[in-house]
């Protein structure tokens, strides 16, 4: 092959000895993508990404744009599967307006973001580091419009963030909570106008509910809500965010020693909820419960939460689609709205007010999972999570985050982190501070 591989576009068939409705065809140092009869939009942006896979897959490294039909949506996607998580690859975008160029430039640096982050090994990616990552990527960005406070070790369990303190406490690598302020209204007083919180579970043992080593090995991607809200907020920043955003990361490592939690300890919360340890290893709920309070205590009107918090979620949806939950209907048809604006996958699952009745203790308040058999695994912990908002849930919509780790490569996306979900949540958030 070609040292720079031109790949164009085409709307004719491929010639017949290239294959029945083939998507790619060869001449030299040029590849063409036909696109065929496909006229709806969501299913070419899906071939471009299909092509884009199978010539990083055949080896090719480097790669420019050229011709007809490239807009902003068809180079993203692209991009997005002209990706591995190791070795270099060259993209040439070919011309653009500056308009398109600024916008694809932002998308790229924050979905890139996210994806090293996340595929980072759980030995470089810990929680200060990961809340030092997030906290240089904004001020990379937004400089001394941000503000931040890090809360560590037993600093966390003196403030009452008992969630984050117990989860990390089994590991010598002391759990975070990163704290940060982006105001750029030059207003000391401003108010919040949304809050993103997210799980940063570096790796995820299990703890004493041990997972299989198949199901364990993974587990560094466990981190991915945090990843993909700080991914989300640099996005909305580069599109102009003008309005004051807390960012607040629940960063922990779970894992086993002489000092983790274990299963029958009871945690009480700073808002008097108890809560008794049923399995160790639904941890993610547990963290972001002291998240969620903080965001709520911040005054925010509008909070999100994203987590990969639950293997229900992927049973029910596969890798294909983020889940959304919330009890105030407006927020949860909000962010599918956003999800469909920016040509990401995400559908509603069920959630009541009556599913944390599910979660029940003869100890404490509430069980960290539900009791019975056959109940709804994702909105039992949605429906944990809950009790953590003000307002009961006005405002609040929680993301689990089924779609953004590839287990394994396919015929769209490599191996590892796909930063699928960061475009919904930058558009939430641009919305309800619009």
């Amino acid at each position: 092959m070609a040292d720079m591989m031109k790949v164009g576009l085409s709307t004719q068939a491929a010639a017949a000895h290239w294959g029945e409705g083939a998507l790619l065809s060869f001449s030299g140092d040029e590849a063409t993508i036909h696109l065929g009869a496909l006229s709806a939009e969501k299913e070419v942006l899906r071939a471009v990404q299909r092509a884009a896979r199978r010539l990083e897959s055949s080896g090719i490294k480097r790669v420019a744009l050229a011709g007809e039909g490239w807009d902003l949506e068809r180079r993203y996607a692209f991009a997005q599967g002209f990706y591995a998580a190791k070795g270099a690859r060259e993209l040439d975008f070919g011309q653009q307006s500056d308009a398109d160029a600024r916008e694809l430039d932002g998308l790229l640096k924050a979905t890139r973001w996210v994806r090293e982050i996340t595929n980072g090994t759980p030995e470089e990616i810990y929680p200060m580091s990961l809340a030092e990552s997030a906290l240089l990527l904004i001020r990379g960005l937004a400089g001394e419009q941000v503000t931040a406070r890090i809360t560590a070790g037993e600093a966390l369990q003196e403030a009452g963030h008992i969630g984050i303190w117990s989860v990390g406490r089994g590991s010598e690598r002391e759990p975070v909570l990163l704290e940060l302020d982006y105001n750029p209204t030059g207003d000391r007083n401003a108010p919040v106008v949304a809050a993103l919180v997210g799980k940063g579970i570096t790796f995820d043992s299990g703890g004493y509910s041990m997972k299989s080593s198949d199901n364990m090995l993974p587990m560094k991607s466990d981190m991915g809500g945090a990843a993909m809200v700080t991914g989300a907020l640099a996005l909305a920043i580069s599109r102009g965010l003008n309005q004051r955003v807390k960012l607040i990361l629940c960063c922990a490592e779970n894992l086993v020693s002489g000092h983790a939690f274990k299963l029958g300890d009871i945690l009480t919360y700073k808002n008097g909820i108890s809560v008794e340890i049923q399995n160790t290893d639904a941890e993610g709920r547990l963290v972001l419960a002291d998240g969620l309070m903080a965001a709520s205590d911040s005054g925010a009107a509008y909070i999100l939460d994203a987590a990969t918090l639950t293997g229900a979620a992927k049973m029910a949806l596969g890798r294909d689609y983020n889940a959304v939950f919330a009890l105030d209907e407006t927020e949860q048809l909000r962010a599918l709205a956003a999800a469909k604006a920016e040509n990401e996958q995400a559908w509603a699952l069920p959630l009541e007010p009556w599913h944390v009745g599910q979660l029940t203790s003869a100890f404490a308040e509430l069980g960290n999972i539900a009791s019975a058999e056959g109940t709804a695994g994702a909105t039992t912990a949605a429906a944990f999570l809950s009790r953590f908002v003000r307002d009961e849930g006005k405002g609040w919509v929680h993301l689990d985050l089924a779609a953004s780790y590839q287990k394994s490569g396919n015929d769209l996306w490599a191996t590892g982190a796909k930063g699928h979900g960061l475009r919904t949540i930058a558009r939430w958030l641009q919305e309800v501070t619009a």
